[in-house]
């Protein structure tokens, strides 16, 4: 988790904690059931800290909620439009690495397109990440070290990827400069399912 000013766009911390006392969860069940601090509840729900995608699954997962659903909120009614500006993308990282994710308030998805930048020496972790889907993208500037099953490449702009996410995977930037890529992956693993996420 990493400091943060809360996301003009959309109120973390207000729709963990709705989303909890609507379960009748106090901040301590919520954190024992999801294997984080009762400190890492309470300071996600007051907007002071901004939670990494995978401790935000964690928590998500003990409600359960996906985070599709937490995204998309209780707004009913149609989606609002075919196409998104840069700033209406929402941002799902953890600070450091930057993932935005397309029409994130349009629940029923079938796939999750993503905008992803890697900061110098930036990676996933070191555990390799397993999900249920496909996922694939294009190295847009900069270069990513890919591992999937063992197998290690390293991808420059223009360069791209496919593979089975059920695989295990893990992204790495070692480079000087940032790295950007665009991905996509069906079923919506990245944001909605999977006992780990891609870019966790």
């Amino acid at each position: 988790m990493t400091e943060s000013s809360p996301d003009a766009g959309f109120n973390v911390g207000g729709r963990l904690r709705q989303l909890r006392l609507d379960r009748s969860l106090s901040q301590r069940e919520l954190a024992r059931r999801a294997g984080v601090t009762n400190s890492t509840v309470s300071l996600i729900e007051q907007n002071s800290v901004s939670p990494s995608v995978s401790s935000l699954k964690k928590i998500l997962d003990a409600l359960p909620v996906s985070i599709s659903t937490f995204f998309a909120g209780d707004e009913p009614g149609t989606p609002r439009a075919f196409y998104y500006r840069a700033e209406e993308l929402t941002e799902i990282g953890d600070g450091r690495l930057s993932f935005r994710l397309v029409a994130a308030r349009q629940a029923e998805r079938s796939m999750s397109i993503i905008h992803e930048r890697y900061p110098p020496g930036a990676d996933t972790g070191e555990e390799m990440l397993e999900h249920d889907g496909e996922e694939g993208g294009v190295v847009v500037a900069g270069e990513i070290e890919i591992t999937v099953s063992g197998e290690v490449a390293v991808l420059k702009a223009g360069d791209a990827y496919y593979f089975d996410s059920r695989l295990p995977h893990r992204f790495r930037n070692p480079g000087t400069q940032e790295c950007v890529i665009v991905s996509a992956n069906t079923p919506p693993t990245f944001s909605d399912g999977g006992r780990e996420l891609h870019h966790a």
